[in-house]
């Protein structure tokens, strides 16, 4: 099990490196995942923090298999080749991960990164893409719009406790609100 001390130490080494993240997934995105991962951690009787640099903070080696299975197979990219498999632990931190993708604070980071890698925000023209492989959804440009047929309405039901999937629904409600609103002002048919 990870010490407090270990932790104080990782979380320092994760807010020196995310300091000058302008992606969205920067320092503020690590506190909410940390924050929603012991909200889910205390509704599942669990608990577990997501780490990085252990070997220098005297880590066990089970811990550190444990954290990096959670760290290579938590990623949605990683779900678009079929499910992973992940510990409690695991299923909590990723739960964690997608809920921040989601909801307000969603539709921000989306607008956000979409920005830092110079996509648009819409083009009616461009269907959102269906079925996309890992590659494709790495390395082919899209919309910020169409990022949330594409991934960000599908998490809510990829959610793994009981407890994330009604945050979860609640969150979608909220985007699916904002981009019918988005749509409607679009072709000026908001009346």
């Amino acid at each position: 099990m990870i010490t407090e001390t270990q932790l104080t130490a990782i979380r320092t080494y994760a807010r020196q490196k995310l300091a000058q993240d302008h992606s969205g997934h920067g320092s503020d995105h690590l506190e909410r995942v940390n924050r929603l991962a012991r909200r889910l951690a205390q509704a599942e009787q669990a608990h577990h923090d997501l780490a990085d640099q252990l070997s220098e903070l005297g880590v066990s080696t089970a811990d550190q298999t444990a954290i990096f299975d959670i760290i290579d197979h938590m990623s949605f990219s990683k779900s678009l080749n079929g499910a992973q498999k992940l510990s409690l632990e695991g299923q909590i931190v990723q739960d964690a991960d997608r809920l921040d993708a989601i909801g307000a604070i969603g539709i921000a980071r989306a607008l956000y990164y979409s920005g830092h890698v110079g996509e648009k925000i819409y083009d009616p023209a461009i269907a959102p893409r269906e079925h996309l492989t890992k590659e494709q959804y790495r390395q082919q440009p899209g919309t910020a719009i169409n990022h949330f047929y594409e991934k960000l309405f599908k998490l809510a039901d990829m959610m793994n406790t009981p407890a994330a999937k009604a945050l979860a629904k609640r969150r979608t409600d909220v985007m699916r609100a904002f981009v019918d609103q988005f749509k409607a002002e679009w072709t000026a048919d908001d009346e």
